[in-house]
């Protein structure tokens, strides 16, 4: 038997008014037993839905601004389709009851958001289809403080016969018929999470990632919102998967003009079987309402995802400068000139050194890109008594002007396999493969396969050792190519759970160590894997230009804190453009992890003199960025004078980023005005040099008149604080 059809829906309009609601009921759901019907509310937003009382279906009735009853819709009815026999795709789930639960249960196996009963309550909807003997519980959690609603679900096979999971979309929804727009990110390798606005017209229109992660090409976000609606102003609504595998976001426009929303899993993806007696469970969707304008949805998800979906203990805290040493050293180095490298950082003022790709192999010595993966042992001829002892050589490093140890942090990337490579002689059935066909290379890599238990239990084993080897801080944890020659559609979600085994067991053993994500930059940036650790690669594009549109698109969902950007040298080694050491650090200490790339020995003593300063004022400013609201001001697609800023909680302090992309006679730049800060307080601003005093309310309504040198690619950040 195949179901693909999740939840047949019949939407007939809603006939019994909803009782009114109590905004403060702590619960934050009520339940009309006439029909019945459903409401998760706070005083800021609704979600609401009820029983058709004739075939028991869900029908939807609103998501959006606070509502107190639900308005009936009487244009008419539209029916699903509905067909119940052996050997179909078709399912006809009916209502048969409703659980209320305070806090949020776990998804087994699944990174979803958390919370206690203070935070969130969940409503779970038990569906059965009497014909496949099938249950389905829905699972509908509400954050009142975020504005954030939760969805998943599951599928219990209750039958004799095996059923295979051919769709699966976490959310589903049918809006009536309004003008609206989609925003979507898309890109590239060194491309990433570039800003799409598009009108949502009749018909399909959507867009998936099939490269077995979420991808460079798409992420899995999508937001909604009228053409009126601004950075600041109107109604939005964002939609985010918490998953890192295959994907779909469809949105469809009816004849009748109503609007379909689906995010899940990638259809191409997943043929998931369900033996009798076994439940499937959904990754989760986050939903959430604005009536700030798409900057009010972004504050919501970055609050959100900081407070209910990243675990881990650096979430808050303060990230140390690093330097790391790919692009300065690349595989050309050995134990004495790392050791220099570390001591260069030292003396910049960098508290974390990064050994990145080519430290370990021994019968195939990772030289370069084509040898070693999978083979997790340091290579004796650069590190001849292993890690411990070269780690205690950069441990004794003291951090200049400073009484802190230098840390170390080390690169590994654990789900690939170079066929040159001693694991690969001896496992070769261990990568992903489809029989006995063509093994295609990617960077001269093949993918680990580790929907197999052994496969994980390997990768489990060879990372704790490396970790009880030596002291080490942090964990940059890459991943180079996508999947192809997949044994089976459901070999993608089988590799997730895996790859969520792994990690969750890694993490939880070692909370201490600041763990960060990458895949060939930005391609698994999602909240999946930031729900195991607080940061991720965000491009390997260092370019600052090119930095400023990733990392704004990047915040539409995903809080600054969470992203990487380091200092490269230039000309840059993507672009080949040359900017001022000024305006790359500004653009990094947008992110919550700053750092370099770059071997100092390279540099001039201008930059030598100049990068200590640029840490203090990174280090000073960081925790602002890391805790936090973020504003997008102005963006770089939309203007010569992006900017943005951070403001703490209570309004209290804050800190302004703004750039001169290029130099310009006219027109001259539009006054810059601020957001966040309380109008009636008065406030401190001050580059570092001078100072001057004005109130919130100047600030935000007349705004700062910022005055630009004559030359391209200039920053200026400046610290705002409550007097």
């Amino acid at each position: 038997m195949r179901i693909q059809t999740l939840l047949a829906t019949n939407l007939l309009g809603c006939l019994f008014p909803l009782s009114g609601l109590c905004q403060d009921d702590v619960k934050w759901i009520t339940v009309d037993s006439e029909g019945p019907s459903f409401t998760l509310s706070s005083s800021n937003i609704s979600y609401q839905f009820h029983v058709d009382p004739l075939t028991l279906d869900l029908v939807h009735d609103h998501w959006g601004a606070y509502a107190a009853e639900t308005v009936p819709d009487f244009n008419g009815v539209m029916s699903g389709w509905g067909a119940h026999a052996d050997g179909d795709t078709v399912s006809a789930f009916s209502y048969t009851g409703h659980d209320i639960s305070p806090g949020k249960p776990s998804l087994p196996g699944l990174p979803a958001t958390y919370g206690d009963e203070g935070d969130v309550s969940t409503l779970i909807v038990h569906l059965y289809d009497k014909y496949s003997d099938i249950s389905a519980d829905l699972y509908y959690s509400i954050f009142p403080r975020y504005n954030a609603v939760t969805r998943s679900f599951r599928i219990t096979n209750n039958g004799s016969q095996d059923v295979t999971i051919l769709r699966a979309s976490s959310w589903s929804i049918d809006m009536l018929n309004e003008e609206l727009e989609m925003i979507d990110l898309y890109g590239d390798w060194a491309a990433e999470n570039r800003i799409n606005r598009r009108v949502v017209v009749h018909g399909e229109q959507g867009f998936r990632s099939s490269a077995g992660y979420s991808s460079h090409f798409h992420n899995p976000f999508l937001a909604l919102a009228p053409p009126s609606t601004t950075e600041s102003l109107g109604p939005a609504t964002g939609y985010s998967l918490i998953y890192t595998g295959s994907f779909s976001a469809d949105v469809e426009r009816w004849s009748t003009g109503w609007v379909r929303v689906l995010l899940g899993l990638n259809p191409l993806h997943l043929s998931w079987p369900i033996a009798p007696g076994e439940t499937f469970t959904s990754p989760e969707v986050v939903s959430v309402y604005s009536e700030q304008g798409l900057g009010g949805m972004s504050r919501s998800f970055h609050s959100l995802y900081r407070n209910h979906l990243s675990r881990s203990n650096q979430t808050f805290e303060t990230r140390p400068p690093l330097l790391n040493s790919w692009e300065g050293l690349g595989f050309d180095f050995n134990q004495s000139s790392m050791v220099k490298l570390a001591e260069d950082a030292a003396g910049l003022g960098c508290i974390l050194f990064v050994n990145d790709d080519g430290w370990f192999g021994t019968d195939y010595p990772r030289n370069n890109d084509s040898l070693g993966l999978g083979d997790w042992t340091p290579n004796p001829a650069k590190f001849p008594e292993g890690l411990g002892p070269y780690v205690g050589q950069v441990d004794d490093i003291i951090v200049q002007n400073s009484s802190k140890h230098m840390q170390f942090g080390l690169w590994v990337e654990p789900e690939m396999i170079n066929p040159d490579s001693d694991l690969y002689k001896e496992h070769p059935d261990w990568c992903m493969h489809a029989g006995s066909h063509n093994r295609t290379l990617q960077r001269n890599q093949l993918v680990l396969n580790l929907g197999l238990s052994e496969v994980q239990e390997y990768v489990i084993t060879v990372i704790e050792k490396i970790l009880d080897s030596a002291t080490i801080r942090y964990i940059k944890w890459d991943n180079n190519r996508g999947m192809h020659e997949m044994p089976s559609p459901s070999a993608n979600h089988a590799y997730m759970l895996g790859l969520y085994r792994v990690i969750d067991n890694l993490t939880t053993a070692h909370p201490e160590i600041l763990w960060e994500g990458c895949a060939s930059g930005g391609a698994r940036f999602d909240p999946g894997l930031l729900h195991y650790w607080p940061q991720s690669w965000t491009s390997d594009d260092t370019d600052g230009l090119e930095r400023l549109h990733i990392q704004f698109g990047t915040s539409y969902p995903y809080p600054p804190s969470a992203m990487g950007c380091h200092v490269s040298a230039v000309p840059n080694h993507q672009t080949g453009r040359t900017t001022p050491l000024t305006f790359r650090a500004a653009v990094a200490s947008m992110c919550g992890s700053f750092g370099f790339e770059l071997d100092p020995s390279t540099l001039d003593q201008e930059e030598l003199d100049a990068i200590p300063t640029l840490i203090a004022t990174q280090q000073k400013i960081n925790p602002i960025v890391i805790n936090g609201d973020f504003y997008r001001l102005a963006l770089p697609d939309k203007s010569n004078w992006p900017a943005a800023m951070f403001v703490s909680p209570g309004s209290d302090s804050a800190v302004l980023f703004a750039f001169q992309i290029h130099s310009a006679l006219k027109p001259l730049p539009p006054p810059l005005k601020l957001q966040g800060l309380d109008s009636s307080a008065k406030y401190r601003v001050s580059n570092g040099t001078w100072e001057q005093s004005w109130s919130g309310s100047t600030l935000m309504n007349a705004g700062l008149g910022l005055r630009w040198p004559q030359s391209d690619y200039e920053s200026i950040i400046l610290t705002i604080d409550r007097q």
